[in-house]
Formats: C-alpha cells, sequence, structure tokens
C-alpha cells in the first residue's frame, strides 16, 4: 500500500507513518512543523518527507498513485482557537478540503479523516455515540466537524471513500507538552518533572474518555481497509476517568485554577461501531500506563 500521512511528523501522525512503515508500506508525509504545542516533530527518514503546507498549491502531484491518505494535520487545541478562530478555519476546513480535492483528482481509494469527540460538546448525553446532534460550542470544534461534513460531501458527490475518526483524548509517546494548553497529560508530566503543581481547571471533577495513541494507530490502519465503512465512528475506551483522579495516578501538588470557557464536562465514548464494524478493541488501561512510567 502507498500511503499520505498529513501532519505526519506530530504526535499521532508519526506514530501512524512509523507502524506503516514497519509493516512494509510506502509513505509520504506532509507537514509544516507549525503546530504551536509541539516541541518536537519527528520525521521517519524510511518515509518521502515533505515540509510543507496542505494548502500549498503545487504538491498536488504527492497524492498520485497514492491508495491511502491519513488526514491528520490540524489546529488541535481549543483555547488558542477562541483566541485566533480564523486560523482553525483556514486550516481544518479549507486545509482539509484541499487534502480532499487533491485524494480526489488523483484517484486515490481512501481518506481516513482525524476528527474529534468535541463534536458532541456539553448538550449530549453520555455514553456519546455517532448518531447524537452537534454540540459544538467552539471555533476548533465546528471546525473539526465542518471537516467531517466535507468528507461526506466529497463520499456522496464523487464516490471518494471516506471516514472520520472521533478521537477521545488522546494520549501517550510523544504527546505535545509545550504551553499552558498543552493536552491534561502532557501538561501535568511536564509540570511534575519541572517540580511545579499540576494546575487543574475548575474543580477537577471533569471526566475524560483518555484513549492511548497506540489503540488510535490501530483504529486508523483498519479503518484504511475497510473502505464499506463511511461517516463518523468514535475512537475511545468506553471508561473515563476525572482529572483530579489523573493527578492522583500522577502524583504530585496541585493548584486549582478558573474554569475555562467551551470546555465539555465529561467525555465518554460508546466505541460500539468501532468494535462492530472495523473490528477495534482498545487495549491499553491507563491505569497500566502510569505505572508503567
Amino acid at each position: 500500500m502507498k500511503a499520505l500521512v498529513t501532519g505526519g511528523a506530530g504526535f499521532i501522525g508519526s506514530h501512524i507513518v512509523d507502524s506503516l512503515i514497519s509493516k512494509g508500506h510506502k509513505v509520504t508525509c506532509i507537514d509544516d512543523c507549525s503546530a504551536p504545542q509541539n516541541s518536537q516533530f519527528y520525521w521517519n527518514s524510511s518515509a518521502k518527507n515533505y515540509h510543507t503546507d496542505i494548502r500549498a498549491e503545487d504538491i498536488s502531484g504527492l497524492y498520485d498513485g497514492i491508495d491511502v491518505v491519513f488526514h491528520l494535520a490540524a489546529r488541535s487545541r481549543i483555547q488558542p482557537t477562541i483566541s485566533n478562530p480564523a486560523e482553525s478555519f483556514l486550516v481544518n476546513v479549507i486545509g482539509t478540503h484541499c487534502v480532499l480535492e487533491n485524494a480526489r483528482r488523483a484517484g486515490v481509494k481512501r481518506v481516513v479523516y482525524s476528527a474529534s469527540s468535541s463534536y458532541y460538546g456539553q448538550k449530549n448525553s453520555t455514553p456519546f455515540n455517532e448518531l447524537q446532534p452537534s454540540g459544538c460550542t467552539t471555533p476548533y470544534s465546528l471546525s473539526k466537524w465542518q471537516g467531517e461534513q466535507i468528507c461526506d460531501l466529497y463520499t456522496r458527490l464523487y464516490g471518494l471513500s471516506t471516514v472520520s475518526l472521533r478521537y477521545f483524548n488522546v494520549y501517550g509517546p510523544r504527546e505535545p507538552l509545550k504551553g499552558e494548553y498543552a493536552p491534561v497529560m502532557g501538561l501535568f508530566k511536564r509540570q511534575k518533572d519541572s517540580g511545579l503543581p499540576m494546575t487543574i481547571v475548575g474543580d477537577g471533577n471533569q471526566r475524560r474518555d483518555f484513549t492511548h495513541v497506540s489503540d488510535v494507530v490501530e483504529a486508523n490502519l483498519l479503518a484504511a481497509e475497510r473502505l464499506n465503512v463511511t461517516g463518523p465512528v468514535n475512537v475511545g475506551t468506553g471508561r473515563n476517568y476525572s482529572i483530579n483522579d489523573l493527578a492522583v495516578m500522577i502524583g504530585g501538588d496541585r493548584l486549582y485554577v478558573a474554569d475555562r470557557i467551551g470546555e465539555t464536562r465529561e467525555t465518554l465514548a460508546n466505541n460500539a461501531r468501532a468494535m462492530q464494524e472495523l473490528g477495534w478493541n482498545p487495549k491499553v488501561n491507563l491505569e497500566d500506563y502510569l505505572r508503567s512510567q
């Protein structure tokens, strides 16, 4: 298989690139290394690597001969998109359109889109299932959902096979560490390693479905093969923990700070579709992982 991975030097994308190459596939990687929360980018020397923007006009030829596109390039933090909504729409909406149009013109067989569980927002009850309506509350969540809608349009109108994987709170090796809006797992680890208290937003009783990056990679590879599976698919463990629980498991001092606008109180995946239609089953348990660190 010949695969193209956008955002392929970032957290999740680099793991997908590594896994594809380890299985003998040929990989093209595109990344502009602009994600502000990443302190490092991970290029696999066995891939064809391109340091460029997915919206660049001169990269359509990179899609020629590609079987599957894994589209991960995005602005991926909630709070920064509130202060700078334009960038999230330019990258997450216009960028996704560029990827899909290039894939369509090149005759790509399948596009696996990295969507977000932020789609469900605050109004839907848990566990979240794919039939629930949008509850988007931020530019980030809305832009990622619009990416899903463009995928659906390209499937219906042009026959391009697409699937949208809604990730739930991904963690693991290479997770972003920079800044106050880094994902909570990486933020807590960085603060503890620096001798600082872990900053907990609000009362810390918010609950999150933490999903290990290796399980997310497996969902992507399975989704690439199941061409009949289209539309949204939840990728979460079906179990959640409070932020206070996480702080106890990591260990260390805590500092409680003010609530943030737009953040969901609870995430929890109904992962029945992923298990039944993709044959996916999450393998990594959060507590076991943290004990091993």
